[in-house]
């Protein structure tokens, strides 16, 4: 079985995995990290999302032999319970998460558009999580958690 030596959340760790392997499967049961779900399987939902050298991506599709030496940052990543990312404590003050499935994949995909963006408008958050599935109704919640998360990163509140 190959080995790989991947970057996750700020740290080395080697792995030893069949190359075909998704990298959600890498993530959960060998490292342990539990923000990204396992949903569809197929890349649809978005429950599985990750940064991957910043960039929203599927990881239940993401085979670990495409990762190569990227860097990819998970939930757990972002913060900590004594330190939250701006988009953690945004989620917690909005009430945007109920059953709290889809969460991990809308915060990170928030926070690839934030990086990218720091001014998104109403229409550019709503795009960039179209694709997130959501069956607990928190959609408006979801926005005012990504636009609160984003006026705190533009006052300068936040780093």
């Amino acid at each position: 079985m190959p080995q790989y030596k991947i970057h996750v959340n700020g740290a080395f760790h080697d792995v030893q995995t069949e190359s075909d392997t998704p990298i959600l499967y890498v993530l959960r049961n060998d490292l342990a990290l539990n923000g990204p779900k396992y949903g569809c399987g197929v890349a649809q939902c978005g429950a599985c999302t990750i940064l991957v050298d910043g960039r929203a991506t599927r990881s239940c599709v993401t085979p670990i032999s495409a990762i190569g030496k990227k860097k990819m940052t998970t939930l757990e990543g972002l913060g900590n319970p004594d330190h939250l990312d701006p988009l953690q404590k945004a989620f917690l003050d909005e009430q945007a998460a109920q059953c709290g499935y889809c969460s991990n994949g809308m915060i990170i995909t928030a926070k690839a558009l934030l990086n990218k963006n720091p001014h998104p408008s109403e229409t550019e958050i709503r795009q960039a999580l179209n694709a997130h599935l959501c069956r607990c109704g928190t959609h408006n919640r979801v926005i005012r958690a990504v636009q609160r998360a984003a006026g705190r990163l533009n006052e300068g509140l936040v780093k």
